[in-house]
């Protein structure tokens, strides 16, 4: 398949639509759209918190979906706010950002001096999974809901220093990890394994995307020299299980 930016945002936007639980034509609209939450066939398999909120924008209108009990709640407080003031409500917490290939820019690099680069496909890469230290890379679990489907990685001498893989989110979309040792940092393999595991996903007819937390510089500039750019950002968690990370540490009262 043949793919561009046109092409690749229809598909993200039907995937998004998907898990979402809303219309694909939500993501151009303005304003914020609110949805009931529910477990569509073709959904990324991620697990779900209960109760599920889940917050998406693509740049122009916020997309809330919710348990039905969590949505009558959170819809009074939402619905008159900015896009700014929604993502730092206080029952969310951590935001992800996600790049789709940038097909102006992305693009097959070479394997940087004095390394190998090796590809594992399907069950050959449960041999990698004796190996620990690859955690963003791999899931080191036969039976994953998101299997491990792609795996390249880089030796140096006798040893895997990187790896970069492929789980397989759904049958449109399938997510890159990188892991690189750290004393094996900046020296292009990050860069490197991520464009050269995107090009062979893109033949094979899929989308690849990688994901980062807001805050991950680092990892954000290796999505960038890869050949990926910006396309959605969603809410990482909601509060409403209890697991915010603060609420049994600090109360501050003024």
């Amino acid at each position: 398949m043949e793919f561009n930016k046109s092409k690749i945002l229809e598909i993200v936007r039907k995937q998004l639509a998907i898990d979402m639980n809303c219309n694909i034509e939500d993501f151009v609209k303005d304003g914020i759209v609110f949805c009931e939450a529910k477990l569509n066939k073709g959904r990324r398999m991620f697990d779900r918190q209960f109760p599920f909120l889940e917050i998406v924008t693509m740049g122009k209108s916020i997309v809330v979906s919710a348990d039905s009990d969590i949505l009558t709640k959170v819809k009074p407080l939402l619905e008159n706010k900015t896009r700014e003031d929604i993502f730092v409500a206080p029952f969310v917490f951590g935001h992800s950002l996600y790049y789709i290939p940038d097909c102006n820019r992305i693009k097959k690099l070479p394997t940087p001096d004095g390394f190998n680069f090796y590809i594992k496909y399907g069950k050959e890469i449960y041999d990698l999974y004796k190996i620990s230290g690859f955690e963003n890379a791999i899931q080191y679990d036969i039976n994953h809901p998101r299997p491990d489907v792609i795996v390249i990685y880089a030796m140096y001498d006798n040893e895997i220093v990187a790896m970069a893989g492929a789980s397989a989110d759904s049958n449109l979309m399938w997510q890159i990890g990188i892991d690189v040792l750290p004393r094996f940092r900046n020296k292009g393999l990050a860069t490197s394994l991520v464009s050269n595991l995107a090009m062979i996903i893109m033949e094979r007819g899929i989308i690849p995307y990688y994901g980062t937390a807001s805050s991950n510089i680092a990892s954000q500039s290796v999505a960038y020299r890869s050949g990926f750019m910006p396309t959605w950002m969603c809410s990482y968690k909601n509060t409403f299980d209890g697991t915010a990370p603060y609420d049994n540490d600090i109360k501050i009262i003024f």
